[in-house]
């Protein structure tokens, strides 16, 4: 598949200037041979953690005998679990859902306390910023101590950045590598697709008749209603597309999200193919054959981005297009409309987020270069 570039770049594409610069205090030279063991913690979700990957190697580059361990949750290790730079998981178990007690969950976080404790790191890098991790991060005796200078508790760490919300995610995550002496070179995010995934894929688009044909993927649905764009507007858009267009349509969905995709099929006038049933790993197999992807601000466009694949990210006024797109790479690109408010929204409920379907259509015809 041909990666397309773009020959013109809409306004809402191009790069502010980064004046972004702060004085980090830097771990001695000298102190850094004595490193030999590093945590990382980032345990959720899905997106975030994936934005982490860009990173480790590098990290693995600077420090290649230093042991480098992940601190994550069960449910997301298919992230990781193949990742050459991470010699091992530490695995947490997700213990707060409804209907788990209280006390269920004190019981696990103490475990991992005790378990971090024990394997003595000299290094914890709290990617999460968050209570719990920052709890993890000061009871791990760890001698440096690397956080986010945002959150409450920044007393816990000893070394801390400010971040950069003007950048793409997993960018900003090199800044809390700057105490380590490590500074962001160019990249992208890893996740690696299973052989059993392809052939499962393959065979349902030999089985639709889809293996030589262009195809986009949506992928309307996400838990947080705040992020998703009406689905009449992606029935349109769908339309617009296979009426105007040489592409196919394809909908992915996850858990919970198929009755969004029937809603949209049911709307269209041409009717697009809906996804079988996939996992994690067997939706990154789809993104790696389609040709674009367009959907809201979510986990999978992540997934897209790691897999390479033309990204449209629909963004409503809840998000920062800045630091959740790809935007510094041609292939990736949004729509918002920063006029459409927070207060807007919560006043009127406009799941459009003011975007037409023919402005993210002018938008997609930008990234293919079809006039």
């Amino acid at each position: 598949m041909v990666r397309i570039s773009l020959k013109k770049r809409n306004m809402s594409t191009i790069k502010p200037k980064n004046n972004f610069e702060q004085n980090i205090k830097k771990i001695p030279a000298a102190e850094l041979k004595d490193i030999k063991k590093i945590l990382i913690i980032q345990y959720k979700p899905y997106g975030d953690i994936l934005l982490n990957t860009g990173y480790l190697p590098t990290l693995r580059k600077h420090f290649p005998r230093v042991q480098i361990d992940y601190l994550i949750q069960r449910p997301y290790i298919t992230i990781l679990q193949d990742n050459p730079h991470i010699d091992n998981l530490i695995i947490m178990e997700k213990k707060r859902n409804k209907g788990i007690h209280y006390f269920t969950y004190l019981r696990e976080r103490l475990r991992i306390i005790r378990l971090i404790r024990k394997k003595k790191y000299d290094v914890v890098i709290d990617q999460l910023r968050g209570a719990g991790s920052a709890q993890i991060t000061l009871f791990s005796e760890a001698k440096y101590r690397l956080g986010w200078t945002q959150r409450p508790g920044k007393w816990v760490y000893n070394y801390t950045v400010k971040r950069d919300n003007h950048r793409y995610y997993s960018r900003s995550k090199f800044d809390l590598l700057q105490p380590l002496g490590i500074k962001e070179v160019p990249h992208n995010t890893y996740y690696k697709i299973h052989d059993e995934s392809i052939k499962k894929i393959n065979a349902w688009l030999k089985k639709e008749n889809l293996s030589d044909k262009k195809f986009v993927v949506f992928s309307p649905g996400t838990p947080v209603l705040a992020k998703q764009w009406d689905l009449d507007n992606y029935a349109r858009l769908g339309d617009m597309i296979l009426s105007k267009t040489n592409y196919k349509l394809v909908l992915l969905w996850g858990p919970g999200e198929k009755k969004d995709v029937a809603y949209i099929k049911n709307k269209m006038k041409e009717k697009p193919v809906i996804a079988i049933p996939t996992s994690f790993n067997e939706a990154g197999a789809l993104l790696q054959q389609a040709d674009v992807y367009i959907s809201n601000d979510g986990g999978i466009n992540h997934l897209a981005v790691a897999m390479e694949t033309p990204t449209l990210t629909i963004f409503g006024p809840r998000s920062n297009p800045k630091k959740w797109t790809a935007w510094h790479k041609d292939i990736h690109t949004y729509i918002r409309d920063w006029n459409f408010t927070k207060a807007e929204y919560r006043k009127t409920g406009d799941q459009t987020f003011n975007l037409s379907a023919e402005m993210v259509f002018k938008k997609f015809k930008e990234l293919t270069e079809i006039l």
